[in-house]
């Protein structure tokens, strides 16, 4: 376990939101540079791979690092999981072709699954929910941030120097953040050495990364690779199935996805995942589409979004002793479905300010809900499954985003279809990135409205199904688990 006696907490914290900064501006960063990126290496119908195969990785190893922390301890797992991130943000920027670089983007992604439970595991373990919510703010303020000043960072970064930058300065901020891990973060020796499921791992992250294949080509339409895909992931799944339950140390603990709590709290993140991942790809398109307004307005529109996640955060943080963390999860789940409503009452004469004002509603209440469900989980469980536990709540909600993409593209295109246009999806992408709309501007605005109306619509259904879910959480008394001892 670790422990505050020879722990320096404030400095470990500082490491943990280097750490976490890392992987969360990469994730915005590189939109920026990738057309340039594209202009020099060439492989334009592999775009979108260098982002999807980064959170295919890190969702599959989300998991497995997480068990790999209960088992050998939070602190080597967290600096492999630093230094085969940095690794593969070196030989990134040295990439010489599309191919190469989604290769090397896909090993960041690994490090990226391992950084982000652990680091989370971390706080857990250091801090008891009472002081935990004030940290959790402070995280969620580096995602906020990072997702503001990764594209102007990125942009900078095109205008003045090479590409390869947006991947090298990972470095310093890495060595930097395994400094101070290396001498401020000790752990007491483990009472027993468990067995690790390596099998099992395996086929997980197999299972995992053929359905998100399968769930990325289906959004392209490609069918024979969705068939593959899918057919691969139901095989690795059935040996999945009969190795966990031969194994002595399961990576896949059933016992704890069973529990009541952890299921419902982990069901309500996956659907507020899905429901964000709507937000953020149609409220930009929505605002610069159909209201006519700037790229700037779009962007502002969903920023407010990001502003008020840790607002949420910061806010549940200071009422936990008052509300408890069952309210707060299930405020945060309300607020939801509350803000979506701002979206599906949108039409082509609404100020932007009603769009950003459902934006801001819902970050707030994502701030509520996220954190207070992954501090919910992190509560109810002892030492030795914290890590796993934490790594649920992660993956359930990077699976939704993922889940997310697909369904509302899916309900996207048949808006499209449904209109009588012939107007794609990708061909409007196309022509708003470049500052326009194709063909009779009035005639597509319209069609976009009625298929982004949809799309609002499958919003509000998911964020109204995260607040059913959140309503199934029991009440936590707050109050650390048993811990395991120190040998």
């Amino acid at each position: 376990m670790t422990t505050s006696r020879t722990t320096r907490r404030p400095l470990v914290i500082a490491a943990v939101m280097a750490a976490m900064a890392m992987v969360a501006i990469e994730a915005t960063i590189i939109s920026t540079a990738m057309p340039g990126i594209v202009g020099e290496l060439g492989g334009l119908s592999l775009y979108a791979w260098v982002f999807s195969g980064f959170l295919l990785t890190q969702t599959a190893a989300t998991i497995v690092f997480g068990k790999l922390a209960d088992i050998h301890g939070r602190k080597p797992v967290l600096l492999t999981g630093i230094a085969v991130f940095l690794t593969a943000s070196v030989l990134c920027g040295f990439a010489w072709s599309m191919p190469v670089m989604i290769a090397f983007r896909l090993i960041q992604g690994i490090g990226a699954g391992a950084i982000q439970p652990v680091a989370l595991t971390i706080v857990g373990d250091l801090y008891t929910a009472q002081e935990r919510g004030r940290i959790q703010g402070f995280l969620a303020s580096v995602w906020a941030v990072s997702a503001v000043v990764g594209p102007v960072a990125g942009g900078f970064i095109i205008a003045h120097a090479s590409w390869s930058w947006i991947f090298w300065i990972n470095l310093p901020v890495g060595v930097v953040a395994s400094a101070l891990f290396i001498a401020f973060l000790h752990e007491g020796e483990r009472r027993e050495r468990r067995p690790v499921d390596a099998a099992g791992a395996a086929l997980f992250t197999l299972t995992v990364a053929s359905l998100m294949v399968a769930l990325t080509e289906a959004g392209e339409g490609r069918w024979s690779v969705v068939g593959i895909a899918a057919g691969l992931g139901l095989v690795a799944a059935v040996l999945l199935a009969v190795q966990e339950r031969r194994a002595r140390e399961p990576v896949i603990d059933a016992s704890l996805w069973r529990r009541r709590p952890i299921a419902a709290a982990n069901a309500t993140s996956l659907l507020a995942g899905m429901a964000l991942i709507g937000l953020t790809t149609f409220l930009p398109m929505y605002v610069q589409g159909v209201l006519g307004q700037t790229p700037i307005v779009a962007g502002m529109a969903l920023t407010v979004m990001v502003l008020g996640w840790p607002m949420g955060a910061t806010l549940a943080a200071r009422n936990l002793h008052r509300f408890g963390l069952r309210r707060i999860l299930v405020t945060g789940g309300l607020l939801l479905p509350l803000g979506a409503l701002a979206f599906v009452t949108l039409q082509p004469g609404s100020p932007p300010a009603q769009a950003g004002a459902g934006s801001l509603i819902m970050g707030f209440g994502m701030g509520l809900l996220s954190n207070a469900a992954l501090m919910l989980i992190q509560e109810i469980v002892p030492w030795t499954q914290r890590g796993s536990a934490t790594a649920s709540n992660i993956f359930s909600r990077n699976l939704g985003s993922t889940l997310g993409a697909t369904v509302f593209g899916a309900v996207l295109n048949h808006g499209l279809a449904a209109a009588g246009s012939t107007v794609t999806a990708d061909s409007l992408q196309q022509a708003l990135a470049a500052g326009g709309l194709p063909g009779e501007a009035e005639t597509v605005r319209q069609v976009l409205q009625h298929a982004l109306h949809q799309t609002f619509w499958a919003v509000l259904l998911f964020s109204a199904a995260a607040f059913a879910t959140a309503l199934l959480v029991p009440h936590i008394p707050l109050g650390r688990a048993r811990e395991v001892p120190a040998e």
